[in-house]
């Protein structure tokens, strides 16, 4: 881990450092650290004790848990400026989901007795959090209705609007800015790695997109749309 200096943490932690005043600020800093992970490194372990507020600085991580049979279900996937890792402490249990780097990232650590300590003193900080949550308890509920109620192609359109509406696009304005194996896909996606391929070759000949490795370009993102809508 790394340190790093007022004017780094108050530019990575944007969204809370304006919401601090300058003693506050000066404790965040003083207790602020950073990590650099390699791609596909864990984060934190399932049944770990929760003590950091986690904030990707750079690159993207995966929130997932291990299934029946050595099988991942990928809860989320976080990016630049996302806070993670405190839902479980605020829950007083261990963690029940693991982390990992999805790509080369860097990720600040805040100790989670700091953030209660700031929250029992600032009701804007507490607001910040609850809105966090709330949004949060949102997308989750929202994707487990969309993943458990719909068929097979609708369930993998739904995790492809989900990147392409996250992530956005590449400069050619179609190919989704994130690159995932099959097997993350179809994690993503609540279905077999088999499932995942064969729905992704029958989009690839009805037009709907194109493969490159781990490249997808979206061609007819109105149609991909729809079969996400009606399932």
């Amino acid at each position: 881990m790394t340190g790093t200096n007022d004017n780094e943490i108050g530019q990575y932690l944007s969204q809370i450092w304006d919401l601090l005043n300058s003693s506050e600020q000066e404790l965040v800093r003083e207790n602020t650290l950073i990590k650099h992970f390699k791609k596909n490194e864990l984060i934190y372990r399932e049944n770990e004790d929760p003590n950091y507020l986690m904030c990707i600085i750079k690159g993207k991580v995966k929130i997932y848990k291990e299934g029946i049979g050595g099988r991942s279900q990928i809860m989320r996937l976080m990016s630049p400026v996302q806070y993670f890792g405190y839902r479980a402490f605020f829950a007083n249990e261990p963690y029940v989901t693991e982390a990992a780097a999805f790509e080369c990232s860097s990720i600040a650590f805040i100790p989670m007795t700091i953030i209660e300590e700031l929250i029992m003193e600032n009701s804007q900080l507490a607001m910040f959090f609850i809105k966090e949550l709330a949004t949060d308890l949102g997308e989750s509920d929202e994707r487990t209705v969309n993943l458990t109620q719909k068929h097979i192609r609708g369930r993998l359109a739904d995790s492809l609007i989900f990147l392409l509406d996250k992530y956005g696009t590449e400069a050619d304005g179609c190919t989704i800015n994130i690159y995932l194996a099959r097997e993350d896909l179809a994690n993503l996606s609540n279905m077999t790695t088999s499932n995942a391929i064969r729905t992704l070759s029958s989009f690839c000949s009805e037009g709907i997109l194109t493969i490159d490795g781990r490249r997808i370009k979206i061609l007819d993102e109105a149609k991909l749309r729809k079969i996400d809508k009606f399932g």
